[in-house]
């Protein structure tokens, strides 16, 4: 397989996953990102791939991850964090410290299990503040190894689907019975107003109205790729990538204050489409052989992890007499990511609470790479 069909391979297949899931209910089920994984464990596991590969797929995970993060992050409408109700914003605070505190207690438990152990809490911290995107940005600035990667995503996958089973089955019993469950809706939103503006809607994509907008925020996103690796040349080597990365992201965010890149009706599409990239290459460099060594360890933090955050996050909110289905939503956002919200919504009978849960979704994007990158390193140096 020569350079360019590779790089042609990486390229079209994430392109057809995205074609194929939006004919097929069962692949649309799965997710694209997870099917992307399946993709490239076979494809690097069974002798597909020539030994040259590694050259094409540090390029690619150099650059997709970089290009991705302006192209979501601009799609955010973080000014809405404003009119969060009282009780939704402390529910977010508790829930952000909850993931901080039970990541750090952790990483004590689990740092002699697994090695590099403060680059899994760093990514946990982003994944369970924010979602795939930071997991996968904390990867890429923490410069975790393809395996460890793999099994993190992989235990992260099988642990948050058990828990929003629990959620859309017992959730609503198991926090009634804990916490008040008279639900009030204080907040300032207007009824109709949106805060995220698709979730990977790939439909007319290609449309002279949406391919114009998106190619012009392309443009700034390649634009803030060259600024953030160009600023980051001026750091030690050991912080390069750590510093284009908070970069990128800063970028990223002060574009989504840009009305009309903002509201670029495929922007978060196209970032997804490079995030699916950026899953397809780095699936294919992990081993199946260590993941039965290794799996373990990194399973059981995981589920600690997922576990302890809710029980830590539900005991904040007995305190600050928060309400059920405030907390179910905002554990829903910060835990499974903002794509679940209204489904939960729709489980727990309360569709005024959407808008509020995705806001907090939002802004735990915004924030997990500063958290995970910072945490992550205070573990490594301080503990």
């Amino acid at each position: 397989m020569t350079t360019a069909i590779l790089i042609l391979f990486y390229l079209v297949t994430p392109a057809l996953i995205i074609h194929f899931a939006g004919k097929y209910l069962l692949l649309k089920k799965a997710g694209s990102v997870l099917i992307a994984y399946i993709i490239g464990l076979i494809i690097g596991n069974f002798g597909c791939l020539p030994q040259s590969a590694s050259n094409v797929q540090e390029m690619l995970m150099s650059i997709s991850i970089p290009l991705a993060l302006p192209l979501l992050l601009m799609t955010l409408k973080l000014d809405n964090w404003q009119n969060l109700a009282k009780k939704t914003l402390i529910s977010l605070l508790t829930g952000v410290a909850s993931v901080i505190i039970v990541v750090i207690i952790a990483d004590l438990i689990f740092r002699n299990f697994i090695p590099d152990e403060w680059k899994v809490s760093g990514m946990l911290i982003g994944n369970y503040t924010g979602g795939t995107p930071n997991l996968a940005a904390i990867k890429t600035a923490l410069n975790v190894d393809a395996n460890t990667y793999m099994l993190t995503f992989s235990s992260d996958i099988v642990v948050s689907a058990i828990y929003l089973l629990f959620l859309m089955t017992l959730g609503k019993r198991f926090f009634k019975k804990i916490l008040p469950y008279k639900y009030s809706y204080s907040g300032r939103f207007a009824q109709e107003e949106t805060v995220y503006s698709n979730f990977e809607d790939y439909t007319d994509f290609f449309k002279k109205h949406n391919i114009i907008p998106t190619l012009k925020a392309f443009g700034i996103s390649i634009l803030i790729l060259l600024i953030g690796g160009g600023v980051s040349m001026l750091s030690p080597e050991s912080l390069k990538l750590i510093s284009a990365i908070l970069i990128i992201t800063t970028l990223g965010i002060a574009t989504s204050f840009i009305p009309t890149l903002r509201r670029g009706p495929k922007n978060f599409e196209t970032g997804m489409y490079f995030i699916l990239v950026f899953s397809l290459v780095v699936s294919s460099q992990a081993d199946f052989s260590k993941f039965t060594s290794e799996a373990l360890p990194i399973f059981l933090n995981v589920s600690f992890v997922i576990l302890f955050v809710m029980l830590m996050h539900t005991a904040f909110a007995k305190f600050f007499k928060l309400d059920a289905d405030t907390v179910m939503i905002t554990s829903t956002a910060l835990i499974c990511s903002p794509p679940f919200v209204p489904l939960i919504a729709g489980t727990i009978n309360n569709r005024q609470i959407i808008v509020s849960g995705l806001t907090v979704g939002l802004v735990g994007y915004a924030i997990g790479n500063y958290l995970g990158i910072m945490i992550g390193y205070s573990l490594r140096f301080w503990f």
